[in-house]
């Protein structure tokens, strides 16, 4: 189900804590291995006259590695971050591409304002008793006007509506010869 305006701020308020909370985690975890390393490097010096032990040694290969994984942890942290921010555009572009042609179509089809209605809630997937109940419409009035969009848009169906959707947003990418696709006929040449 698509998320309303105020759910995706919620979300994106969420992912901000979430990504400051991780933020405080690994800044905590490099403050921790700074401190083991001076601590480790404190105890080699104070042991180098009567001869180093084991221990201290070991103490500072631990804190490096655990110093070496903070760093690595924080690079992966914001690679996810990004890519998220990333997705999330692309989602946006997407959102706006489909919102801009449903409203292309259905001014193209000349729907009245419930038809509209009706035909957004078929698009998102609704049956008729969940349209008519969502507008207080009776569910012969739906039927009615979703035979209405149906045969100004030249489909048959709910499923057909939806392709035309889908077919137009898609469509561009997968245009024959373009981008790396090659028409079928020209494959058996």
């Amino acid at each position: 189900m698509p998320q309303t305006p105020r759910q995706a701020t919620r979300s994106g308020r969420n992912q901000r804590r979430a990504a400051l909370a991780a933020s405080a985690f690994v800044a905590l975890q490099g403050i921790a291995a700074l401190y083991f390393l001076g601590d480790g490097i404190d105890d080699i010096a104070a042991q180098m006259r009567s001869g180093i032990g084991v221990e201290p040694i070991m103490e500072c290969i631990i804190a490096i590695a655990l110093l070496a994984g903070t760093i690595l942890g924080a690079r992966y942290t914001q690679r996810l971050l990004a890519d998220a921010r990333r997705s999330e555009q692309a989602l946006g572009m997407a959102r706006g591409a489909m919102a801009q042609l449903i409203e292309l179509r259905f001014a193209e089809w000349n729907l009245t304002r419930s038809e509209g209605e009706v035909a957004l809630f078929a698009i998102k997937g609704s049956t008729i008793p969940d349209i008519a109940r969502l507008r207080g419409s009776a569910e012969g009035t739906v039927r009615s006007q979703l035979s209405q969009v149906y045969a100004k848009a030249g489909v048959a169906n709910q499923t057909m509506l939806l392709a035309l959707f889908i077919d137009d947003l898609i469509d561009p990418l997968a245009m024959p010869g373009e981008r790396g696709f090659t028409d079928s006929k020209q494959q058996s040449v």
